[in-house]
């Protein structure tokens, strides 16, 4: 653990500082992507492909060109190199000759007018030859021929620990099913290219990962990487759907072939066909365990749908399998994960990245298990909960802290909410469909949940900063995408604390400087804040050496000569799994748990969440305020997974690609929450701390659909849980 030097600052760490752009935002006078404007700009717009499968005969741009204030229509020949992707570049910037999901851009257009580039788009006639799509993923290893030339699977992972073979006496087991959840940010994608003097190009966009996007941008372009200047823009959410490019190749084309800026904004509708979504999964699991809980094996088979590319399946395989048993002591384990292709939408990272489907099946079986032993919910996962010591799946030892037992017992602890009163708008159904006093149900669910942090598998992560100080102005530049997570407020809090100052500046992200990675994966706080506080560090050490062993005046010391330093953090190494899914694969791990009270109607088929107690694996709290928020969202989204968020995909056409009839829960729909936050310093971590986005995403789901299973005798193997699903 770092040590402090720091004392005399107000909203240093461990303080409820207060965001720096929270004014603003709460004003409505904060700058967003989708505010962005410049002189002479043109607005663009894609054309996509309305089937999930088809050959593409011939585009005809004429009809489109004629439009008085089109500026530029282009198709895939337009495009210098046709290819890109996160991981992998295995997607086409426009599809030439086949298209594989439906919503697949086909041809971009720039326009004096937004109205204009909507009818431009609509003139453009494609002659496709319609296919059939192959959307179940149990078919997508079986077809005789793979729908891309890369072949049909991302990701096959099987992880092997001790005597597969072993069997306890107890034995339970269940098919498990995770539907489609949609990351539904409230800023859809967007912004504004602008060509530059240089014959490079400006790009100002919401994004997760700055660098990995210029890359991307560059190589389509045949630029260099120097001549594509990145710069975040105002992002209004991401939770994963930003780590892909989306309309960033298609603006800067558009700006290079115009000679002009153009912006691009996403509607609604085009969000949710434009990025990445929640994969679908199917799990089997059976557990063995002796009489008195002990689990002696698990087995399991997922299967994800990654849709048309792989974006980041690769990695939610890998995820999906190493965490498939929980925070559990396993001795004995097969798993097998795989991830597929098919001519669904592409699917990618969300919060909680294959871990999420995981821990809805495996939470399900130990509710099982606890029933075949006689145990109560709570006492079978402690008896069976990792510590520091113990071993994953993948051999790994827990070095850090991980205090699974803790945060049972801490979360076990907290009071349940009081009995349910008799108020219509408190029952299941509010004031719309209310739910008759004598017709609810309540139940108590419990889950527990793990993840690891930062990326794995010899991932060479790291993270770039830099410490300016001129004249007594201390201003700290890191490429961290500020997506509304805060960090932003924790740069300010730890150079407060390590510098021990008052006043600091937070230069904007962009990517004239370094790396500092994706803003995903639980990892800023760590990677990125590891950046600020060494580099903070470095330069009050020059400080200090320049004051000679007086007090330090940073002011004075600065004035005539600026303290500019810049660093660079990393973790340490990790290493690829082997052929059996062993490996020191991880960097770190935070666990959670999560117990949910709901009240149900299974009549009418209605779910009210009432509460949800939780604690949580934190390291080190830097900043009270954040964490409490971050716990609220994350739990709001599982609430959403649990009961209500999925996109309905049919014949590969997404049918509910709207906040109409894509639902997410409101201010109403959330429950009330308490929290217990345990801290136990992780070893290495800036001041101790843990990234603490993940966690209340992952086990808030199974707990809610535990406490419905509580109150309805249902199985719901399913999530979301679906009125006709509450019959027992």
């Amino acid at each position: 653990m770092s040590v402090e030097v720091g004392t005399r600052t107000a909203g240093g760490i461990g303080q409820r500082a207060i965001r720096p752009d929270g004014v603003a935002k709460v004003r409505g006078e904060f700058a967003f992507a989708g505010d962005l404007w410049a002189e002479g700009m043109l607005w663009g717009q894609a054309l996509r492909s309305p089937h999930p499968s088809a050959r593409i005969r011939g585009i005809d741009v004429g009809p489109a060109l004629l439009i008085t204030g089109v500026h530029a229509v282009l198709t895939a020949d337009d495009v210098p190199v046709n290819r890109y992707g996160l991981e992998h570049r295995d997607q086409a910037v426009l599809a030439g000759d086949v298209v594989r999901y439906a919503g697949e851009p086909v041809a971009i257009v720039a326009a004096d007018h937004p109205d204009t580039a909507r009818r431009a788009c609509a003139a453009i006639v494609v002659d496709y030859e319609v296919l059939a799509p192959l959307v179940d993923p149990g078919l997508s290893q079986s077809v005789e021929r793979p729908i891309h030339p890369d072949g049909n699977v991302f990701r096959d992972l099987v992880i092997r620990r001790g005597n597969p073979d072993s069997r306890g006496p107890v034995v339970v087991e269940g098919d498990y099913e995770i539907g489609m959840q949609d990351q539904a940010f409230m800023g859809p994608e967007a912004g504004l290219a602008s060509p530059a003097a240089d014959g490079g190009v400006d790009l100002v966009v919401s994004t997760q990962w700055l660098h990995n996007d210029r890359d991307q941008v560059a190589d389509c372009l045949g630029l260099a990487p120097e001549l594509v200047r990145l710069t975040l823009g105002g992002v209004g959410g991401a939770f994963g759907a930003r780590e892909d490019v989306s309309l960033h190749i298609h603006a800067c084309l558009l700006a290079v072939r115009t000679g002009r800026p153009v912006k691009i904004v996403y509607s609604r509708t085009e969000s949710f066909l434009g990025h990445v979504h929640r994969h679908p999964a199917r799990i089997w699991m059976r557990h063995t365990a002796r009489p008195n809980g002990e689990i002696v094996s698990v087995e399991s088979r997922i299967l994800l749908d990654g849709g048309a590319y792989r974006s980041s399946s690769y990695h939610v395989t890998a995820n999906a399998a190493c965490f498939a048993a929980g925070p559990y002591r396993v001795p004995n384990a097969l798993v097998h994960a795989i991830a597929v292709r098919t001519n669904n939408p592409p699917c990618g990272a969300m919060r909680g990245f294959g871990v999420v489907q995981s821990c809805f099946a495996h939470e399900a079986q130990m509710d099982l298990l606890a029933s075949a032993c006689g145990l109560d919910p709570v006492e079978v996962r402690l008896r069976n909960a990792l510590a520091p010591g113990d071993e994953l799946l993948t051999g790994q030892r827990i070095e850090g802290a991980l205090p699974v037992a803790e945060v049972i017992r801490a979360c076990a602890a907290l009071p349940l909410p009081a009995p349910a009163v008799d108020d219509v708008l408190a029952r299941p159904g509010g004031a719309g469909r209310t739910a008759g006093a004598r017709d609810v149900r309540r139940g108590v669910g419990f889950a527990v949940g793990f993840k690891n942090l930062m990326y794995a598998e010899g991932y060479m992560d790291g993270s770039v900063a830099r410490c300016r100080i001129d004249g007594g102005v201390v201003t700290i530049a890191c490429a961290a995408a500020e997506v509304g997570q805060g960090f932003v407020t924790l740069v300010q809090q730890i150079a407060r604390t390590v510098l021990d100052v008052d006043d600091v500046i937070v230069a904007p992200a962009d990517t004239d400087m370094g790396s500092a990675g994706s803003t995903s994966a639980s990892r800023q706080t760590m990677m990125s804040g590891g950046a600020v506080e060494k580099v903070c560090r470095a330069a009050r050490a020059e400080l200090e050496r320049r004051a000679g062993g007086d007090e330090v005046d940073i002011a004075a010391l600065t004035a005539r000569e600026p303290v500019d330093v810049t660093e660079e953090y990393h973790h340490r190494l990790t290493h690829p799994l082997d052929a059996d899914g062993q490996g020191d694969a991880h960097v770190s791990f935070a666990c959670a748990a999560h117990r949910a009270v709901v009240d149900v109607d299974p009549e009418l088929g209605l779910v009210r969440v009432v509460h949800l107690a939780t604690s949580q694996d934190v390291g080190r709290v830097l900043n009270p305020l954040q964490v409490t928020g971050q716990i609220e969202g994350g739990i709001a989204q599982g609430v959403g997974l649990a009961v209500m968020e999925e996109l309905i995909v049919e014949g590969g056409q997404v049918r509910n690609a709207s906040f109409t009839d894509y639902l997410i829960p409101t201010a109403l729909d959330a429950p009330t929450v308490d929290a217990v936050l345990i801290e136990e310093p992780e070893p290495g971590a800036p001041f101790g701390a843990k990234g603490v986005g993940e966690p209340p995403t992952i086990s808030s789901t199974p707990a809610i659909v535990a406490a419905i299973r509580d109150a309805t005798d249902a199985a719901c193997t399913r999530v979301p849980v679906r009125p006709r699903d509450l019959v027992p």
